[in-house]
């Protein structure tokens, strides 16, 4: 069993930054793969970054490479999701979830934290 809380959302004006965090518990969180996702009204859950727990290899989505950054603290079982440049359309609830394995698609993703509203002003 894994519990995940994100926190760090809020309201930013666009080119701002955020840090969001998810904390993790769970005797076996070292063998899962955490994801971020985000879900605007409307739009379909999609994928953000993910990082490896056990070997700290990390992806992020090719459109948010350079602005998004994920990374993780093992002493506070805890992911980070940076996000810099920030723009309207980042507007959206940020998830973060746990995969066993690598986590390669949503369905892959057994345990979900509750979500983070981020809004980005013009």
């Amino acid at each position: 069993q894994v519990q995940l809380v994100e926190s760090g959302g809020g309201l930013v004006q666009a080119g701002g930054s955020l840090r969001l965090s998810c904390a993790a518990s769970g005797r076996t969180i070292s063998t899962y793969t955490i994801g971020w996702f985000r879900q605007a009204p409307g739009q379909e859950r999609e994928s953000v970054a993910k990082i490896t727990w056990s070997s700290g290899r990390t992806y992020v989505r090719n459109s948010m490479k350079g602005r998004f950054a994920i990374s993780r603290d093992n002493a506070k079982n805890t992911v980070y999701l940076e996000m810099n440049s920030l723009k309207p359309e980042d507007t959206a609830v940020y998830y973060c979830a746990a995969a066993r394995g690598d986590g390669a698609i949503i369905p892959d993703y057994n345990y979900w934290g509750q979500g983070t509203q981020v809004t980005v002003s013009t």
